[in-house]
């Protein structure tokens, strides 16, 4: 009678998770953007969270959690119910490099999460201000190599993409530059235009405007070839650095074990979105490659990217801290 119990327990238990995906979703669903609001990322988090929005029938809400490189939005979501209501906006730093560069996480991106969709990558520039005393990346390594430590760049915290990529930067030029962690871009901006923050990092759509308006100068892309959105910025590999070809990714992810018919709907979502003509031309702008990967090549997509991370740290000389 027990064991009739038990199994009945376990059937109405699947029958009724059943018949949650199909009803999915009821009501918002809530995507957790780890960067302020107003930045490149949360524009693209609200991009894609509108159209998917039209296709599932209800909103797609967006809730700014910022702080320490993406990992307190990532932690939020790595504990939140795994019913899908709860979606997490992740990059590099809280999907890839967060525990390889603390001693203790808080999660472990492999296991907390689920990957749902890939959505973008993109390269990046770095840019001075127009009234610095350099005014081009040669210039600025001069500069640096006889100001050691004086230098100082934007990031997004120890390990963050930017970091990694200025990290290998110095090593390649045998400078000393300084980093200053922000929690998101729009701060790094304010200081960098204000003039405590000599180097930023972020993608040409943040500093087409500033040089439209003479407040800037991109002075190297770290990608393969040229932007065709700014083709008059080099890229580090033309100006004598190879291995300087780096660029964040976006990607749609959910807390382990929501249930795979949840996932594949917001996968199709997802996928739906990237057709969206206000879509494409976000990531157009943004000088972005689309990356419509479905959840196994979003998880393939990861492992590589993982193994790579891993080799730039140890290369740089990130430890865990």
């Amino acid at each position: 009678m027990k064991f009739f119990s038990m199994a009945s327990l376990a059937v109405a238990l699947a029958l009724a998770g059943t018949v949650s995906a199909q009803d999915f979703p009821n009501r918002p669903i809530t995507l957790v953007v780890p960067w302020p609001a107003g930045g490149i990322a949360d524009q693209g988090a609200r991009v894609i969270g509108k159209s998917m929005s039209a296709m599932l029938g209800k909103p797609v809400v967006i809730d700014n959690k910022p702080g320490a490189g993406g990992i307190l939005g990532g932690s939020l979501v790595a504990n939140a119910k795994p019913d899908g209501y709860t979606m997490f906006y992740g990059s590099d730093t809280a999907m890839v490099s967060y525990p390889f560069v603390t001693k203790n996480p808080l999660y472990l991106p492999d296991k907390a999460f689920v990957p749902v969709h890939g959505l973008s990558e993109s390269p990046f520039m770095i840019a001075i201000r127009s009234d610095a005393p350099y005014k081009t990346l040669p210039q600025l390594i001069d500069f640096a190599r006889k100001n050691p430590g004086k230098i100082n760049y934007f990031t997004l915290g120890q390990g963050s993409l930017l970091h990694v990529l200025m990290e290998l930067l110095e090593k390649e030029a045998n400078v000393t530059m300084t980093q200053v962690p922000y929690k998101g871009g729009p701060q790094g901006y304010q200081d960098f235009l204000g003039g405590r923050i000599d180097v930023m990092v972020d993608y040409q759509s943040g500093f087409k405007p500033l040089e439209a308006n003479g407040k800037a100068i991109a002075i190297a892309v770290a990608s393969n070839t040229r932007m065709d959105g700014m083709p008059h910025v080099p890229t580090f590999a033309e100006l004598g650095y190879k291995s300087v070809v780096l660029g964040p990714f976006a990607l749609l992810a959910v807390p382990a074990e929501t249930p795979k018919p949840v996932i594949d709907k917001l996968a199709a979502a997802a996928a739906h979105a990237h057709k969206d003509p206000e879509v494409v031309k976000f990531l157009v702008e943004r000088g972005s490659v689309a990356l419509n990967y479905g959840p196994d090549e979003t998880r393939t997509f990861l492992d590589k990217r993982r193994v790579m991370t891993k080799q730039l740290l140890d290369a740089v000389g990130i430890k865990p801290e």
